[in-house]
């Protein structure tokens, strides 16, 4: 069975988050939001749109956790609702909503794959940006070993509940920005499947960025040590994973 809801983390995006619910409500989709501590107005503004909505479920931290905290909240929501399956979308209206169609088939088509949205940006990405995405694409591809992560940063993606919320019982991945580059990496780790779509991604519509630059740079250099460490660990497995599909492949290593 699959059955699948979207999973919108939301901290003060209350003049986009309308307009991204909508959306996924016209692509059929039940959506569970996840008021991650936010201001008044935002929290109105969740309110009102759960209550004209019965598909729109609300989940209300009592303080702010960060992206992955509200992310991880969200998934067991959706759980106990009854779901297998949450398209994650972030609230800011950065994500292009036609997409949502296109990442549910596939999902159907391979349910025990993750669908990854792999960006493609256009001119209001910040430079900064993009360097950084080099840098950390760099050492995702160090921490698995392989290149199979294309991109690890894009919050559109469909988790399938099955193979992510064991995971989280046993690892404790970060809390904030780091969430989604960590999740993948220990996904990669357990070798579940990905699955990758081009999605096309601008930058915010309401003008609010959450990303910190010194605090999340710092989280997110930490985690990929700690990848870093944890890869070795893993190393041999991870090294035979690859000799195998290479000789599945027909490639012979020299």
């Amino acid at each position: 069975m699959h059955s699948a809801c979207a999973l919108v983390p939301v901290f003060n995006h209350e003049r986009a988050v309308g307009q991204v619910i909508a959306d996924l409500r016209s692509a059929g989709l039940p959506v569970v939001l996840v008021d991650d501590g936010s201001g008044p107005a935002c929290a109105a503004e969740l309110d009102r749109l759960a209550g004209e909505d019965s598909a729109v479920s609300l989940v209300r931290l009592g303080k702010t956790q960060g992206k992955g905290g509200a992310v991880m909240a969200g998934l067991h929501a959706a759980e106990a609702a009854g779901f297998t399956h949450a398209l994650q979308v972030d609230a800011d209206g950065q994500h292009d909503s036609n997409e949502v169609g296109r990442f549910l088939s596939a999902s159907q088509a391979e349910p025990d794959k993750v669908i990854c949205g792999e960006p493609v940006f256009d001119a209001s990405m910040p430079g900064s940006r993009r360097y950084g995405r080099y840098l950390t694409h760099a050492l995702v591809w160090l921490n698995t070993l392989s290149f199979s992560i294309r991109d690890s940063m894009c919050g559109f993606r469909i988790y399938p509940l099955r193979q992510v919320l064991p995971l989280l019982a046993n690892e404790t991945p970060g809390r904030r920005m780091d969430f989604d580059i960590e999740i993948l990496v220990r996904l990669n780790w357990q070798d579940v499947g990905m699955r990758w779509l081009p999605v096309r991604v601008s930058y915010p519509t309401d003008g609010v960025s959450h990303f910190h630059l010194l605090n999340d740079n710092w989280l997110i250099s930490w985690m990929h040590l700690r990848l870093f460490f944890g890869m070795l660990r893993r190393s041999p497995r991870l090294i035979g994973r690859q000799l195998r599909s290479r000789l599945n492949h027909g490639q012979v290593p020299t």
